[in-house]
């Protein structure tokens, strides 16, 4: 499957300059998951990341105003500001973490 990136909220500042409304920060999810199995014995393993990172400074220039942002503008500002290095690692942890969930290597309990 692919990794789904969301928004679960924006930091912003009032006014910096002569901008209003000016996204700072982006907290972020990613999630991943796959179904095993058919309807009735079907198990579901689920991997997720979540995170926030802060936003270069606004550039009047290329500035979009808080309620023209979408989830998408929101999403591809905090990937661009983790970078590409980081984003593939968060997605492999993801990955990661289902392959662990299918195939785990370690177990917590009691035997009886």
């Amino acid at each position: 499957m692919a990794v789904t990136w969301d928004v679960a909220a924006l930091d912003a500042t009032k006014t910096v300059g002569s901008l209003s409304d000016v996204i700072t920060t982006v907290h972020w999810t990613a999630s991943d998951s796959e179904t095993v199995g058919s309807k009735d014995s079907a198990v579901v393993h689920s991997g997720s990341s979540y995170g926030s990172v802060g936003l270069a400074e606004a550039d009047s220039g290329s500035f979009t105003a808080y309620a023209s942002v979408t989830k998408d503008n929101a999403v591809a500002w905090a990937k661009a500001a983790i970078g590409t290095d980081e984003v593939t690692a968060i997605e492999t942890g993801i990955a990661a973490q289902i392959t662990e969930s299918k195939t785990p290597t370690k177990t917590s309990g009691v035997p009886w």
